[in-house]
């Protein structure tokens, strides 16, 4: 949170389950009852909302297959019973959140008639109002002491650590984490940028993201090739003998997750 108010940061966004399990250890969680509304940190200027997990995934993982106005209607009813079931909450929001593009490729069009369709209910709809965080911030936030560390997957970090495979990957990353450590000071600066960026490339997140037996073999057998061979290429820039275990597949893969594994629920049971 210091880093991101100290680069300018106004707001930002997390999922559901991370905002619950924020509440849920904190004093002031006994007295906020909904997740609709801005939240602040104890002494921190940004902003936070909490993505609604259950409208999100219905629209990355649902409506596709319905009719555009069977979805819409859907999703707007479940909007009306949100702004019932909190009368009087003056800063309300509901944040629906997507996982950048992915959605989309999956609807009829490109989602085009789901898409007209919803904007045209909303901005016709008397009780729901469009907006966005920079108007939504100027409402009173709900304060919380502290956040809670997690991912919007599941609101833990369970799709990059703790499976077998993933805990196998980082167990790699740290071994030329090491040798990048004691190599580094003796490179010139040149040498030295180059490294970085290699060791920036291995320390990407989406590496630890499609291990594991969760997602499909074909797309786990490219990602953990790709991983080993910018692992091998970060050794040999810091001029130090590649590990043999480098040559050895270390993940394969066997699940078949909703949507390739390219998205994923914001909770286990969707």
């Amino acid at each position: 949170m210091k880093l991101l108010d100290k680069a300018g940061f106004q707001w930002l966004a997390t999922g559901e389950n991370v905002l619950r399990n924020t509440l849920s250890n904190s004093d002031a969680g006994k007295k906020i009852t909904s997740i609709f509304s801005s939240f602040q940190v104890k002494d921190h200027g940004i902003k936070l909302f909490a993505r609604d997990d259950a409208l999100s995934d219905l629209i990355g993982f649902t409506y596709a297959d319905w009719h555009a106005d069977d979805a819409v209607g859907d999703l707007i009813h479940r909007l009306e019973m949100i702004a019932d079931q909190t009368p009087g909450q003056d800063n309300r929001v509901v944040s629906i959140i997507m996982d950048g593009e992915n959605a989309w490729e999956y609807y009829p069009e490109n989602a085009y008639y789901f898409i007209s369709a919803l904007y045209q209910r909303l901005s016709e709809h008397p009780r729901l109002h469009l907006t966005t965080y920079n108007q939504a911030m100027k409402k009173k936030p709900l304060a919380i002491n502290r956040l809670t560390a997690g991912s919007w997957v599941f609101g833990t970090f369970s799709t990059w650590i703790g499976d077998e495979d993933k805990n196998r990957a980082w167990d790699i990353l740290g071994d030329v984490k090491r040798v990048y450590d004691e190599k580094r000071e003796k490179l010139d600066a040149g040498q030295a940028a180059i490294v970085d960026r290699q060791l920036a490339v291995c320390e990407g997140s989406d590496w630890f993201w499609w291990f594991g037996d969760y997602n499909p073999a074909e797309t786990v057998s490219d990602f953990e090739r790709l991983f080993r061979i910018h692992i091998t290429n970060l050794y040999h820039l810091l001029g130090h003998e590649p590990p043999q275990y480098l040559s050895q597949t270390i993940s394969h893969g066997s699940g078949a997750p909703a949507l390739g594994g390219v998205i994923r629920p914001g909770n286990p049971a969707n």
